[in-house]
């Protein structure tokens, strides 16, 4: 099953997405947005950053849990993942943002 996009209200009142893996599993989640419209901008931004490797930013927390930031041409970030419990792990998580952003599959729940 591919992946897609959950559109949706935070519990202050903006505006996110988050990614999911076929299998259900947030992969990505985006900033908060004020506009609906900026958060839409935001998923295609992810559509079409996410493929390419040079936008992804590996980093790792303060209690050493690796995660990455997927990064707009700018250099703007547009998603964070989870924190991962190994390098690996967080590498097979990049390659499930590459296989999944680019889907045109948005659910608005907002």
């Amino acid at each position: 099953m591919a992946g897609w996009y959950e559109l949706k209200k935070s519990s202050d009142g903006q505006y996110m997405f988050n990614l999911r893996a076929g299998n259900n599993e947030v992969i990505l989640t985006s900033e908060r947005y004020t506009a609906k419209s900026s958060a839409e901008n935001g998923i295609a931004s992810v559509q079409t950053n996410s493929p390419k490797d040079e936008r992804y930013d590996r980093r790792t927390a303060s209690d050493g849990s690796p995660y990455f930031v997927l990064k707009a041409a700018n250099g703007e970030v547009i998603g964070k993942s989870e924190m991962y419990s190994s390098t690996s792990a967080c590498e097979n998580g990049i390659a499930s943002v590459k296989t999944n952003g680019p889907t045109k599959d948005v659910r608005d729940k907002t």
